[in-house]
């Protein structure tokens, strides 16, 4: 007896065009949305930073306002964020310096006052040395310095603006070590300077000169790390405690100096830093 083989059909859907179409569309929809969730994973930027209060020693000379010098106590508020890409040895270091100042004359008889802002950007290239226990980094800094000096003495010229903008080259270096089970960051940052520009009044100038009437007198300053010799360094010991927030204690000097247009001025600060830090 044969046997037959009987065909059974076999119908495929087809899809219409419509539904072709929508089909393609979000296929592309897909693909567009993996390409970007790919993009910004990959830009995805780790943050470290701090927030830290300062106390100690001010030092304060302007000539433009009087030849004696002033010393006194100055608060320094100090936050500083810095940014770097997973896998990249570049990062982006941002920090913001807020200083307050009050000084007396060596008689103890004429008081000055200080206010100073300096925001600091900059990058860096950065190293891993001995099994990555320590970090070199060097790059550079833009600086922008808005300030003011109060001379509370009976004088045409009590006041005198403070306002600059450098750029500096700068290296940072970062110690990890273990005491006592406890794990610690020691750091160093340094930055000097190469060349900028300052506004400041000529000797002998009155702002009623420069602002009512107009007087340019050289007034925006060029200068260079001969003419303003300025020089700022950070210290500091982080305490990584294994929680979201970190322990940091430093010191911090920032030495700013200038002569210009026969003129001398500097400030010098000293301070004992405390803070709180989260590290990258």
């Amino acid at each position: 007896m044969k046997k037959f083989d009987i065909p059974i059909p076999i119908s495929i859907p087809l899809l219409s065009r419509r539904e072709q179409g929508g089909a393609d569309q979000m296929l592309r929809r897909l693909i567009v949305g993996a390409a970007f969730l790919t993009s910004v994973f990959s830009s995805i930027t780790i943050n470290a930073q701090s927030h830290l209060f300062g106390l100690g020693p001010s030092h304060i000379l302007d000539t433009y306002l009087t030849p004696e010098h002033f010393s006194g106590t100055g608060l320094t508020y100090l936050y500083i964020k810095e940014r770097q890409k997973p896998e990249s040895r570049w990062s982006t270091l941002m920090e913001h310096e807020a200083d307050i100042s009050s000084t007396e004359d060596r008689s103890k008889s004429i008081s000055m006052l200080e206010g100073n802002y300096n925001f600091y950007w900059g990058k860096y290239y950065k190293w891993q040395l001995f099994d990555e226990k320590l970090q070199l980094q060097a790059g550079g800094l833009v600086n922008a310095n808005l300030g003011v000096l109060y001379c509370m003495i009976s004088s045409n010229n009590p006041v005198q603006a403070r306002a600059s903008l450098n750029i500096m080259p700068s290296g940072i270096a970062t110690y990890g070590f273990r005491l006592l089970r406890q794990q610690f960051s020691l750091r160093y940052e340094v930055a000097l300077p190469l060349v900028g520009v300052m506004f400041s009044p000529n000797y002998g100038q009155s702002y009623y000169e420069i602002f009512s009437r107009g007087n340019y007198d050289h007034n925006i300053v060029p200068t260079t790390f001969v003419s303003a010799p300025t020089m700022r360094q950070l210290v500091s010991l982080e305490w990584h405690t294994g929680k979201k927030w970190n322990i940091r204690l430093g010191y911090l000097g920032n030495y700013q100096q200038a002569q210009v247009n026969n003129l001398k001025q500097h400030i010098y600060t000293h301070r004992v830093l405390i803070g709180i830090a989260r590290g990258l």
